[in-house]
This record gives C-alpha cells, sequence and structure tokens, in this order.
C-alpha cells in the first residue's frame, strides 16, 4: 500500500511549539468515509504497514480475518520521528518534552484532515495500545470501541527505569542501537520462553551461546531499518505515558466516554504487567459498565501480542 502524508502545522504543546510535523500513513480495506474505520496504533519499533504481505499484524488484519477489510477501512500512522521509509531523522532540542499525549493530539488532527469524526475502533499493542488511551480520553465521546493491548494507562516506576537504562545505552554505548535493543528483547521476552527457545544450546562454529546469537540478530536487524535519533525519540515517550493522570481524571474520562472498552494482558508481560491492567479494569469500572478484561496466557511475556494470534484471533472476533 502507498505511504501518504499530511503536512501539520506546527503545533503549541505545554510550553513548546513543534516544528511542521509530517504525519505519514496507510489505509487498507474499503474507501475512507464507505465503511466504519479502524485506526491501528503500532508498537516501538513497528510503523503503519500492519496489513499485506510485509505487514507485522497480518495473521490479525485481512481479507475474512478478524478486522476483516471487506468491512472496514484500517488506517495506520507512523508515529512521527519513527523514520519508516525515509532517512536519518533530525532530533529536536526538545524531544524529551514530547509525551504520548502529543502523539495523541497529532492522530487526532490527521484524522481532521482526513474527515473522520467517528472511530469504530482504536486498537494497539504496547505503546500504540497507550496512545489509544490518550486518544480516547482526549475525545471520549469519538471513539465507539477501544482495545488497549499490552499497554497500560500510566507508565509504571519499573516501566520509567527501563526507559532510563535504554537511554543511557543509546547515549554512551559504541553500537548504541544494537546494544539497546538486546537490553530490550530480555525485557519484552522471559526466562522461561527463552529457556524453551535455546535450551542452553551452544554454536561451537559461531563460539557463541543460541541466545547470543539471538540478541544479535535482533540488535542487527533494528540498526539496518531504525535510526538512532528515531530510538532516542520513541524510548523517551514511554516515559511520558498517562504523565499526569490522575484518579480524578480516570472518573470524569470514564463517565463521559462512549467507548466499549476491552483491556487485554499477557499474563507473564514484564513490561507492562497484567497487575497494572486489572487495576485500571477495577479503577474503570467502578464508574462504567461497558469495560472488559481479557488475558492471553503465554510464557512469551510481552511479545506474546505479536506471537499468540490464536488466542488473540479468538479474543478480539466478538469485537468486529
Amino acid at each position: 500500500m502507498s505511504l501518504d502524508t499530511i503536512q501539520l502545522n506546527p503545533v503549541k504543546y505545554k510550553d513548546i511549539l513543534t516544528p511542521s510535523i509530517s504525519l505519514r500513513y496507510q489505509i487498507f480495506g474499503q474507501p475512507l468515509l464507505q465503511a466504519p474505520v479502524v485506526l491501528v496504533n503500532h508498537a516501538l519499533t513497528g510503523n503503519s504497514e500492519v496489513a499485506g504481505p510485509d505487514g507485522w499484524w497480518k495473521n490479525l488484519i485481512g481479507n475474512q480475518k478478524t478486522i476483516d477489510l471487506n468491512r472496514y477501512t484500517v488506517i495506520a500512522f507512523n508515529i512521527p520521528w519513527n523514520g519508516f521509509r525515509q532517512n536519518e531523522v533530525s532530533l529536536p532540542e526538545q524531544y524529551r518534552s514530547y509525551s504520548t499525549r502529543l502523539v495523541a493530539e497529532l492522530f487526532w488532527l490527521g484524522l481532521d484532515n482526513l474527515k473522520i469524526k467517528e472511530i469504530h475502533t482504536i486498537i494497539g499493542g504496547s505503546i500504540g495500545g497507550s496512545i489509544g488511551w490518550e486518544m480516547s480520553m482526549l475525545r471520549p465521546e469519538s471513539v465507539k470501541n477501544l482495545i488497549p493491548i499490552a499497554c497500560s494507562i500510566k507508565a509504571s516506576d519499573w516501566l520509567i527505569g527501563n526507559v532510563l537504562v535504554q537511554d543511557m545505552i543509546l547515549n554512551n554505548s559504541v553500537n548504541p542501537i544494537e546494544d539497546a535493543r538486546k537490553h530490550a528483547m530480555l525485557l519484552y521476552r522471559t526466562p522461561e520462553s527463552l529457556d524453551k527457545k535455546f535450551k542452553g544450546i551452544y554454536n561451537i562454529p559461531e563460539n557463541q551461546y543460541a541466545i547470543e546469537s539471538w540478541l544479535n540478530y535482533h540488535g542487527d536487524t533494528l540498526k539496518n531499518r531504525f535510526s538512532l535519533n528515531s530510538y532516542k525519540i520513541i524510548n523517551n515517550l514511554l516515559r511520558t505515558i498517562g504523565q499526569d493522570l490522575t484518579e480524578q481524571d480516570i472518573m470524569k474520562y470514564a463517565a463521559l466516554t462512549n467507548a466499549n472498552i476491552h483491556i487485554i494482558a499477557v499474563n507473564t508481560d514484564y513490561m507492562f504487567t497484567k497487575m497494572e491492567q486489572l487495576n485500571i479494569f477495577d479503577s474503570i469500572r467502578r464508574y462504567k459498565k461497558e469495560v472488559r478484561y481479557s488475558e492471553i496466557q503465554s510464557i512469551h511475556g510481552h511479545d506474546a501480542f505479536l506471537i499468540e494470534y490464536d488466542q488473540l484471533n479468538s479474543i478480539l472476533k466478538n469485537n468486529f
């Protein structure tokens, strides 16, 4: 699918003025304004290519699939600065002030530009799901269904701490992207997942363990498709999730929103724990009936939302 661009004027956000922003996106399925719109928000190193031969969620999105492209218009924006299909991204001086709330505002500006006033569903995993929360809270009456997967409404101390370690690696390592990715992969999986996958195998020709070879592979792969500046900016976004959110804000949102909310956690997630997501489920349920909680059972941790497609499709089928 073609990659289109919406040029957004500079945006005033808190005490900063962002530069003019190119918001890049792809559309799949039915033509705009002729079918219900499903907005898919990508994860940290993902992009707008959610369907098709190279789509990272092609097991979920396609003709006759759970998100059926014969029935829906699927839109996916690239988080600005992620560098998808373009050269090196510049590093704005004030990038540490950018947040998932700002990204949510930019996504809404993009939808306004496309003349879309109501969203059938916002769905996303990891930081994409958290941006979905932010979008729904910005316009609580404009989203019919919200499905945040393996994410949280507010960054935990554990997540903020890991973002700091990633930031230190990105700013101090000789091989910053590769080394940061290796650290991140250990956060995305679990000890049980890695033990099952590699079984302590040592590759004599490579003079390294299979787990080491796998981590090196993921580091090299990310270096080849993701710029250092992109990684710095989007990694920092993680620590800003729900930055100023209070219990009062959640109560107000729950009272105003029209959305049917379906929270999906992974039982072994180290990055966004299921307890965090159960807590937000309990908080919203105090004020709103249209909220559900489901759980992917997996040894694979956070990445299970990109692995356990049979479970995810089964959980989601009634939403679509």
